[in-house]
């Protein structure tokens, strides 16, 4: 059998495999985010158990700021709009909109978990930390864990612009961006949901 008959069999294979691991990739991803589902669900439970147990300490009445914490929600959801353009730039090919982009995100990102961690320093400076009551308690390890994550994809920003700056948008660089992309979206939606039940429904 000559080469040529064989190049295209292999050619054909390389990209099976390499399609394979795509959505092997991607799976992985998916299982993950339903672990952090199940990780997140038992938080909010365990929040809601301990809703009154302010053990005569501050209620979410007496600490809460709704404005502070809606323009920390704006900052994260203006991240994940930002998120999107990266997303449309890479589909397009456009490096330095793709690197633009990621900055921006990563900026919005960072603002987020600067004002939860100015946030955390305040109640803890007023009594009010997590070893104040059970519902601090929750209250600080929800809050707490999905800002971690926002912090871990930080990282992972910082990676992908570190690797695009210097090996440009080939190889695997679109199955990364499109995974930090979705795991990006995700915090988001926890955090709708953070913002729904810890702030509003704790204050009104």
């Amino acid at each position: 059998m000559s080469s040529h008959t064989l190049t295209p069999a292999l050619h054909h294979q390389a990209e099976h495999d390499h399609e394979h691991h795509d959505h092997g990739t991607k799976l992985g991803l998916w299982i993950y985010l339903m672990s952090d589902c199940i990780l997140f669900g038992s938080f909010f439970a365990t929040y809601a158990v301990l809703s009154d147990a302010f053990a005569g300490g501050p209620t979410p009445k007496d600490i809460f700021e709704i404005p502070y914490v809606l323009t920390e929600t704006f900052m994260l959801l203006l991240s994940s709009i930002t998120c999107g353009f990266v997303m449309l730039a890479l589909r397009q090919g456009k490096k330095n909109q793709v690197l633009f982009w990621l900055a921006v995100t990563f900026l919005f990102g960072l603002a987020f978990v600067g004002m939860e961690i100015n946030e955390f320093h305040h109640l803890i400076e007023n009594n009010a930390g997590p070893d104040r009551s059970a519902w601090l308690s929750a209250f600080f390890t929800l809050v707490a864990t999905h800002g971690l994550h926002v912090s871990i994809g930080l990282i992972w920003m910082g990676i992908m612009i570190h690797q695009i700056m210097t090996r440009g948008l080939g190889g695997k660089t679109s199955l990364r961006l499109e995974c930090l992309s979705l795991f990006w979206h995700f915090l988001d939606l926890v955090w709708i949901c953070v913002f729904t039940v810890v702030y509003l429904l704790g204050v009104y």
